[in-house]
């Protein structure tokens, strides 16, 4: 195997970070890898997710034809972080990356994206051999995997692959849940809350009693459901006549999922009928509840090829791979809506979404190996199709 060019990776990952790409303001950085990869000899194109998704860019797919007969296989990361992600600076010590600490450092996922491009380049100026490979960066994945949501697959043809969004470098996610989105809008009646409280419907004290009511946090092993954001008043000395209630709930099983998301419905419901049976008025209070599917499960046999490649490269490197449960949601999720099967690999990135996410470059580099080994294995096995 050709070795991996450290500087030149960390360079890379230096350069990725140092370009702003929070949710929806990726098109700076789309510009530049479509010029980096571009160098490479790829065909490069930007999809229309951006406009669909109040973004300033689309996806970024990248394809490089291949000089064997092996199938194309999809590679995926994506462009966005969360925030705090402007005027990022990434400084390396005893080998391992971090921010200055007053921001995210970026390695979910440029930490993904500088492997790729590492990868591509060692394949590039080797002249080895590999089939067709469509490398597909998404926008706004952080943000409820939009650009994923909205990517034109007319654009791809491969049919299975690997995502880079995860920790462990020897371990691919296999399984991942499905989650439901809830959103409940509370109309109450204000009122003076000194004056007339009596004469208001306090919409916030309604909303307390539909969640206290409530279970939440990890329900079972494959089970998790939440409250996280509760919106609502205007003064102190207003009854709220509004509250939004917003939460999720995340379940490996399409029973327990139905299951839960209708509890949390009906406690909802129940809280604003008993309301309703002892004082109703104007109709008052009302409840809007709003569901939808956030992303569906994925779920990749230990036997599948995607599976099995993942371990007899590891195997070949001297390394372990176990196959991962995870509680939360990729654009690996969304592919395999579409029947595409990806498994999630790890780049070594840590404590993600927070002000001390790091990661150590010989994470990276490992993770380089594996992909190249992963693509030499798929090549030989299809050499003689």
């Amino acid at each position: 195997m050709k070795m991996v060019n450290r500087k030149r990776l960390s360079d890379t990952f230096r350069q990725l970070v140092g370009i702003d790409s929070i949710s929806k303001e990726e098109r700076d950085l789309c510009s530049m890898l479509k010029i980096m990869f571009g160098s490479m000899g790829a065909k490069t194109s930007i999809d229309d997710a951006g406009a669909k998704i109040g973004g300033n860019s689309g996806n970024l797919i990248v394809e490089f034809k291949g000089n064997t007969k092996a199938p194309p296989l999809l590679l995926n990361a994506h462009m966005d972080t969360v925030e705090p992600g402007k005027g990022i600076t990434a400084i390396l010590k005893d080998g391992v990356f971090t921010s200055e600490g007053d921001t995210i450092l970026g390695a979910d996922d440029k930490s993904a994206i500088a492997i790729l491009l590492e990868t591509l380049q060692i394949l590039h100026e080797h002249h080895l051999p590999h089939g067709p490979i469509e490398i597909v960066l998404t926008v706004c994945e952080e943000i409820g995997l939009l650009g994923a949501k909205h990517l034109n697959l007319n654009l791809i043809t491969a049919r299975y692959g690997y995502a880079l969004d995860a920790t462990d470098t020897q371990g691919i996610v296999t399984r991942a849940p499905s989650a439901n989105r809830l959103e409940f809008s509370i109309h109450g009646k204000d009122a003076h809350a000194g004056a007339a409280p009596e004469k208001g419907i306090n919409a916030i004290l309604l909303a307390s009693k539909a969640i206290a009511a409530l279970e939440l946090g990890r329900i079972d092993q494959e089970t998790t459901c939440n409250i996280g954001v509760i919106e609502g008043g205007k003064a102190i000395n207003i009854v709220p006549n509004l509250v939004t209630v917003k939460g999720e709930v995340r379940s490996h099983d399409q029973k327990k999922l139905d299951k839960i998301t209708n509890n949390i419905v009906s406690s909802f419901n129940q809280t604003i009928t008993d309301y309703q049976a002892v004082s109703a008025d104007d109709n008052l209070p009302r409840l809007e509840a709003r569901i939808e599917r956030d992303f569906s499960r994925t779920h990749i046999p230990d036997d599948h090829p995607v599976v099995k490649l993942a371990c007899r490269a590891a195997e070949n490197l001297g390394r372990g791979m176990v196959t991962k449960t995870s509680g939360g949601g990729a654009d690996a999720n969304i592919f395999f809506e579409k029947d595409i099967y990806v498994g999630v690999l790890g780049t070594g990135m840590r404590d993600m979404h927070t002000v001390r996410e790091s990661v150590a470059l010989e994470d990276m580099v490992h993770s380089t190996e594996l992909l190249l080994e992963i693509i030499r294995l798929h090549t030989s096995d299809h050499e003689h199709d």
